[in-house]
C-alpha cells in the first residue's frame, strides 16, 4: 500500500462504526458529475468513459464537489459498468439514454463470451485514479470506492441497458436459474477482488450499489441477490476488516433485517422507508445511510433545511451517515445541494437545544 497523509476528518468512519460523532457526516451519491457546470465544461471535449479511464480527469471530477461544498467524503468518479467491460462486453454511454450494450447476453451460450479478468490489470485506471485522488485529498476527507452488485450488473448485461422492468434479465432468473447463478457467482468473485484492490489503492470506505434490487420480489432477492451481497460483504470484510463496507440495495425493504446481517457496517436506504422503521428492522446492528428524497432538492433552500433536519431527527445522532435516498439529478441546482449539506452541518439535536 502507498503511504498517505493522515486523515483529518474521520466523521464518516466513526459513524460507520456507530461510534460517537460531533455531528452527522454527509456525502451525496453522484456528488461528482453532471449537475455541476465545471463537470459539463470538462465533458464538452471528453467522452464519458474516456474521463473514467483517464486517472487525471477522474481525479479532477472527484475533487470538483469538494471545492464547492463542505462534504465529509469524496467518492471516486467512475461507473459500475466498468466491470462488465472488464469481462469483455462493450458498453457505450449514450447521451440522453444512458448505458447501452450493443451485444448483450441473450442466451446461456453467450456466457462463453465472458472472460475472467485480472482485475488489477483490466481496471488499473480506476485503481490509479483512487491512489491519485487519495494523495490529492491530502487527508482532508476519506475516499469512497465502489462497485455495482452482482444482480444489478447482470440486469444490465442481459437487458442491454436501462429498463423500467428488466423483464429480460428477470426472465433469466425464472427460466435459467442455474446459468443465472453461474453468472452471479462469476461477478461476485470479480467484485470481491475489485473492492480489495480499491482498498489497497487507497479507498477508505467501499460501497456496493444494488440499484435494481427493487425490481425483484422478496423471494427472488433472497435467492439471486442477497447471497452474493453477503459473500462480498463477508469476504471483503475478512480480507480488509479495517475498512467500512456500505451496501445500498434500493427498494429491498423486505430484506432490511437480512441486509443488516450480510457482512456490512452500513446499510443505505432509499427515500421510501421511514428511518424509524429501518432502525427497528435492523435492530441497531448496523449504521444507516440516507435518505432524503432527491427531488426534495427542487424545493427552496429553507424547505430543504427543514426537511433535512426532520430526516436527521428521525435517524437520531448515533450510527447515521446523511445522504440522499439515491443520486443527484442532472438538473439539480448546485446551490440547493449546498443548502442540503449546510443543513446537515447546522443541525442541533432536539435534546441538546
Amino acid at each position: 500500500m502507498t503511504d498517505f497523509p493522515p486523515l483529518q476528518n474521520d466523521l464518516l468512519l466513526r459513524a460507520a462504526r456507530r461510534e460517537p460523532v460531533e455531528r452527522t457526516p454527509v456525502w451525496i451519491m453522484r456528488q461528482a458529475g453532471r449537475y455541476l457546470p465545471e463537470y459539463r465544461a470538462l465533458r464538452a471535449d471528453e467522452a464519458f468513459f474516456d474521463v473514467v479511464r483517464t486517472p487525471e480527469l477522474a481525479t479532477e471530477v472527484t475533487l470538483q464537489p469538494l471545492r464547492r461544498f463542505p462534504l465529509d467524503a469524496a467518492i471516486i468518479f467512475s461507473d459500475i459498468l466498468v466491470v462488465p467491460q472488464a469481462l469483455g462486453l462493450r458498453v457505450e454511454m449514450i447521451p440522453g439514454r444512458g448505458p447501452y450494450f450493443p451485444d448483450p447476453l441473450r442466451t446461456v451460450e453467450d456466457l462463453r463470451r465472458l472472460r475472467r479478468p485480472d482485475v488489477r490489470e483490466a481496471l488499473h485506471y480506476m485503481l490509479e485514479a483512487i491512489t491519485m485522488t487519495r494523495k490529492a485529498l491530502a487527508g482532508r476527507v476519506p475516499l469512497i470506492g465502489f462497485c455495482g452488485a452482482p444482480w444489478t450488473l447482470m440486469a444490465y448485461m442481459v437487458e442491454g441497458g436501462g429498463s423500467k422492468t428488466f423483464a429480460r434479465a428477470k426472465g433469466w432468473l425464472y427460466r435459467q436459474p442455474e446459468a443465472s447463478h453461474r453468472l452471479l457467482s462469476l461477478l461476485t468473485d470479480v467484485l470481491v477482488e475489485f473492492l480489495i484492490a480499491q482498498i489497497d489503492a487507497g479507498a477508505q470506505v467501499v460501497q456496493v450499489f444494488d440499484s435494481w434490487a427493487g425490481v425483484l420480489s422478496p423471494d427472488l432477492f433472497r435467492t439471486f441477490a442477497l447471497p452474493y451481497l453477503r459473500r462480498i460483504g463477508e469476504e471483503v470484510g475478512k480480507a480488509r476488516p479495517e475498512v467500512p463496507r456500505i451496501v445500498f440495495a434500493r427498494g429491498a425493504h423486505a430484506s432490511l433485517a437480512e441486509l443488516a446481517d450480510a457482512g456490512y457496517d452500513v446499510v443505505g436506504l432509499d427515500w421510501t422507508i421511514d428511518p424509524r422503521q429501518a432502525r427497528k428492522l435492523t435492530g441497531g446492528r448496523v449504521a444507516l445511510q440516507g435518505n432524503l428524497d432527491p427531488c426534495a432538492l427542487y424545493a427552496e433552500p429553507e424547505t430543504i433545511r427543514r426537511l433535512t433536519h426532520r430526516m436527521l431527527e428521525a435517524f437520531g445522532p448515533r450510527g447515521h451517515i446523511a445522504n440522499l435516498g439515491h443520486g443527484l439529478h442532472p438538473d439539480h441546482n448546485p446551490e440547493h445541494v449546498r443548502a442540503f449539506v449546510e443543513a446537515v452541518h447546522d443541525y442541533v439535536p432536539v435534546a441538546s437545544e
